[in-house]
Formats: C-alpha cells, structure tokens, sequence
C-alpha cells in the first residue's frame, strides 16, 4: 500500500539508500535551497535536514528529484491508475478484456475520502513564524511554502466533491504582510481557487482556505496534476496513494476539512476584495516574478502533527525538481489527449523552455485529402483548440506538424521536431499571431503588465521544401552592430546583437530599430540564409549554441511573438504577416525585464563543506 504519511516516505526512501541525512544546522535563508539545486543536478537523493535554523521543524527536499523515485513512491498503485487512464482513453478495453480491470472497484472505493473526528495533524499547533522560513533566491521578498497543497470549496455548493487541491505559492512574512497574522497567495484566476475566488466576490464573502504541507506524498502530485472536470484532486490522491484519504470532518472550530495525516495545516480565510504586494520570488522560467498585488489570506491557525517534517523544493531556470512532477504527468495522462482533442496525436510542453512558453503538436491534416499541394488546414483548428485546453492556453508559440508528413517522428526529440518543421514550414503563410491576448502570469517578455501578451502558430505540413544549414555560411555579412554567428540546430542561427533599448518597455510600438537593420540587411542579402530560415538575435551567441537547453530557455522565455518576431522581406496582406526571407525573434534580455536567476556566491561557499570529503553530501557531485 502506499505511504499514509510523509515520514512513512522519508524512511522507505530512507532504507532502500535513497535519502541521506544532514545532521550539520542548515540556514533556511538560501542555504538548504542551494543544497537542494545541488543535489538535483547531480541526479542525488533526497535531502533530510535534521536540524533547521530559527525553526524546531526538520525539512526534507528533492522527493520528487529523479522520475525514479517517484514511480517509486507511487510503485503500488501506479498499474492501476495507468489502467484507468486506459479506459478513458478506450473504454471497450473493459470488455474486450475484463480481466485486466478486476480490481477497478476496489480503486474506485479509493477515490471517496474517509471522514474521521479528529488526526495527527491536530494535536500541536504554532505560529507561522516557527515554521521554516524557506528563502530560494537572493532576492526572493521573503520566505515561501514551495511545495504548498491549497484546499479551497465553491462558495456555491460546499462539500469536498467541487473542492479544489492546487500548488499555488506562499508567501510566509515579508512585505506588508503583518506577521504571523496574513500570508501571500499567488494564483492565476483561471486556477481553480480563481474560480471559487470569484464566487466568493460576487457573493460578497471571504473564501475559506487551508494551506497543507506534507501528508501523503500523493496529495502533492494531485495538487498539479491536470484532473478532468468532475473529479477532484483529493480522490486522485486516494487513488494514487493506494488507500482513501482520511480527511477530518468539518466542525464548528475547523470549517474546512483538512487531511489527518498532513503534517502541517494553515487555516484561515480570503476578503476577495484585499490584496497586498506579493513577492518578488525566483520562478520556474528563470526569472524573478516581481511584486504584485494578489490576495492575502487572514491565518486564524496553524496546526501540525508530532514529529512533523517540513517538505520543500526550489524552482527556477529549468529543469528543476517540478520538471519531474511533468514527467510524471505526462507518462500518466499522455495517452489521454487523443481523446480530449481528437486529431492531436502528442503534445509536449517543453519544460526546459519554461514549459508555457513552448509547445510542441503533432496532430493529423486530412482537409482536401485529394488536392495536389497540402498545406496546413486541419492543423489551424486543432491549434485553436489547443490553446483552448486549460494550462495549455497561456503557451506562447505553439509549432504543429502533420503526423501524415512523419509518421515516425518522436514529439520527445526536439532536435527532430525542429529539423522537420524548419523544412517544411513557408514564413509567408504558416505564421498565424494572436495579438494582445493571456499568457502565463509569470512571463514578463510583452512588457505589457500582468497576463498580456501574444501567441504565435507555426503550422507545417507536406513535403520538404528546403535543406537546412549546418554551417555558418562563409559569404555572411551582418550589419554593425552584430557579430559571431553560431549554428545552433540545423536551420538554426544564433547572432549575438547590440544591447537592447527601451523600445520594449513602451508597449512595443514600434519594431526594434537594429532588428529592423538587421532584417533590411537580411532581405538585400539574404541569399547565404536559405538554408537558415529562422535567425534569433540573442545577447550571447556562443550561450544559446552551446546547448539545446540553453536555445530553449534564452529564446522563448526572453521573446514576445507581436514584438519580437520580425523577418526579411516582411509583408502583411489582408491582416496576415508573413516574410520572404528568415524568421528573425529578437530574443535579447529587455529593459523591462526582470533579472535572470543567480545564486549568492558567499552562501555557495558556504554549502561547499557539505560536498567536501568528510561533509554529509560529498560524493553527490562529480
């Protein structure tokens, strides 16, 4: 059965050499972060902290650190939520073969929670300010819950089967936030706390929340876990968790349930109507998100189990531990999205683009199957219907190819995904913009506030219709001002730019002019690029070249499509744009802009000892 408890985790991770213990005092300001990047990166084990600074809390990270250890967590009931993911995706299998699903009743009897009068969870209770006050970067506001579980119900119809589960970040102290009093939630109103947020606004009452960290480490992955509508996030934890979750009842002290077994519950309640400044804080695409005003929850209480143990993880330029938690998704709900869009064959949220910010489709263009040229035609509407889906709408470019076109192609292996859409794609009609609409929250590319920005299609189908470069032509010339051209993929040129201006900062009105300079340069002497067609202007070339990872991340979480792409031999005719020549995306850091994510270089001194011979960690790095 899986793990009731996160301490029942901690010591299976424990026995089998897949955790080690930390006994030295570790600072929870910025130290066990850095301990954490750390081990991440070496692909190492999950971090016990034994002894935390300012806290009597212990702390535990990297649970989810390999797809590994996860499935490992999750081993005795992976098989089966794997079988109803099967049955959505086909439901005659349950005829055609009845024996493989005989346990899908009692599954089924899982996903309804248990309600009890009383838990572990309630026996102490605290103040926020003795939690660990976990601070990840240097210029984080203050300190967060990273691995939050945030329980709110619809102010309309109240119960658990309408709740809503969700990883929505928590800003303990800092700011304007009185202390121990109020914390900072951060949350997009499409969410599902966004939707009981607006309920409560139009009913004129404070929403209800509780803020859960640890339990079972099932109810993390339900937290983020894309669920279907009509099934909530606790009865997927009871699911994945191999057993039903236990929940305290209801009562006049506890309005809302909480689990039994978690080892920390923040209660307290939203005015919809009072915001404070939240943040700054080091986000998953690599840069700070900066102070904002978002709602501020009210605590009334915090409770906590005995010998509780405090989860965390660290987020930032991918991949990072939340890169996992996708993985996970993925290899759970893929199979599923046939089903949802049908004619979508894989779509793949490229996490080391900062997973909004790219998409990659393929799906299936059977329009006029008999006409002599094929161009993307089915492929345009099942584009809309993607960023149609939930999380997938705040995607800023989204390419889609013709599964007819390759019917082998891997939606996993970028490089290949690349290769065949930059040969079969024509930048004068299969560049499809959506100007002045949402994106994520947390993409500050447009320079236009909070949620606005732009999309950007790249639709291809039919044959191959150029070779791509592998070379740095030698007859190239760039304008003043441009220089060291890298081949990053085939068909894919770095050039590093001048510094970019403020042009960006003021609503993107006019193009670049040093992109314009180059993209005139480029259509008077553009010959050398046929076989480039699409150039990104970029601050370091020789970065960008140097690993797929890094053309990911500096050129789609640095660029805004309405402002930032241009091309040679630009034209737009009947409200279409399109080029003749290559694709240019000025994918320069902008003014406006907040900074790249960088660690204190004293405190990585610091933590040095821990990875030295001798030191707790050594041997986790090479």
């Amino acid at each position: 059965m899986g793990h009731r408890t996160l301490a029942a985790a901690v010591a299976d991770l424990e026995r089998t050499g897949q955790l080690v213990r930390v006994e030295e005092e570790i600072d929870p300001h910025l130290e066990a972060a850095e301990v954490h990047r750390r081990v991440y990166a070496a692909g190492g084990p999950a971090v016990y902290f034994a002894r935390v600074k300012g806290t009597p809390f212990p702390m535990v990270s990297n649970l989810f650190g390999t797809l590994d250890r996860a499935e490992f967590l999750f081993r005795d009931a992976l098989a089966d939520v794997r079988k109803l993911v099967e049955l959505k995706t086909d439901p005659s299998n349950l005829r055609t073969r009845p024996w493989r699903y005989w346990k899908l009743p009692f599954l089924a009897w899982r996903l309804r929670p248990k309600f009890v009068r009383s838990g572990p969870v309630l026996r102490h209770t605290t103040t926020v300010s003795r939690l660990p006050q976990l601070k990840c970067w240097p210029l984080d506001g203050g300190p967060f819950v990273t691995l939050p579980q945030v329980y709110t119900e619809h102010p309309d119809a109240p119960g658990w089967v309408r709740s809503n589960l969700g990883m929505y970040r928590v800003q303990l102290a800092g700011n304007e936030y009185v202390p121990d009093r109020e914390v900072g939630l951060h949350y997009q109103i499409h969410r599902g706390i966004g939707v009981h947020h607006a309920a409560a606004l139009r009913r004129g009452e404070p929403l209800r929340v509780n803020v859960i960290v640890g339990g079972p480490p099932a109810l993390a992955v339900a937290a983020v876990m894309p669920l279907p509508e009509g099934l909530p996030e606790l009865a997927f934890a009871g699911a994945l968790g191999g057993r039903r979750l236990r929940l305290v009842a209801p009562n006049p002290t506890i309005p809302l349930p909480l689990p039994a077994e978690a080892d920390f519950v923040i209660c307290g309640r939203i005015d919809p109507t009072r915001t404070r400044p939240e943040g700054p804080f080091g986000d998953h695409l690599g840069y700070y998100s900066l102070t904002h005003d978002f709602p501020v929850m009210s605590v009334e209480a915090v409770y906590h189990r005995p010998g509780a143990i405090w989860p965390f993880t660290v987020v930032g330029r991918p991949p990072q531990e939340d890169t996992t938690f996708g993985a996970l998704i993925h290899e759970l709900t893929g199979p599923v999205i046939p089903t949802v869009i049908p004619g979508v064959h894989a779509v793949h949220a490229v996490d080391a683009a900062g997973v909004h910010p790219l998409l990659l489709a393929i799906g299936s263009e059977r329009y006029v199957p008999y006409a002599t040229t094929r161009r993307p035609q089915e492929l345009l509407t099942l584009a809309n219907a993607i960023l149609g889906q939930g999380q997938l709408s705040l995607a800023k470019y989204l390419f889609v190819v013709a599964k007819e076109d390759a019917p082998g192609l891997d939606i996993h292996d970028i490089p290949a995904f690349f290769r065949h859409l930059l040969e079969r794609f024509d930048p004068e009609s299969d560049l499809h913009f959506q100007t002045r609409t949402t994106v994520d929250t947390l993409d500050y590319s447009a320079g236009m506030g909070l949620n606005a920005g732009s999309k950007l299609v790249i639709a291809a189908a039919g044959p191959k219709r150029r070779d791509l470069g592998t070379t740095v032509p030698p007859e190239l010339k760039l304008p003043d001002g441009f220089r060291d051209p890298r081949v990053v993929l085939p068909g894919v040129l770095a050039v590093g730019g001048p510094k970019c201006g403020a042009r960006n900062a003021e609503r993107g009105t006019e193009d670049d002019p040093d992109v314009a300079r180059l993209c005139v340069s480029l259509t008077t002497h553009h010959s050398p690029l046929t076989t480039f067609p699409l150039v990104v202007v970029v601050d370091d070339s020789d970065f960008v070249s140097r690993a797929l990872n890094n053309f990911l991340w500096a050129v789609f979480t640095c660029s805004d499509p309405a402002n930032d792409v241009s091309g040679a031999g630009a034209f737009v005719e009947r409200k279409h744009w399109g080029c003749r020549g290559p694709v240019v995306i000025d994918a320069r850091l902008k003014p406006h802009m907040p900074p790249p994510l960088e660690c204190d270089p004293v405190v990585t001194k610091r933590v040095d000892a821990l990875f030295a011979r001798g030191g707790p960690l050594a041997g986790i790095e090479t």
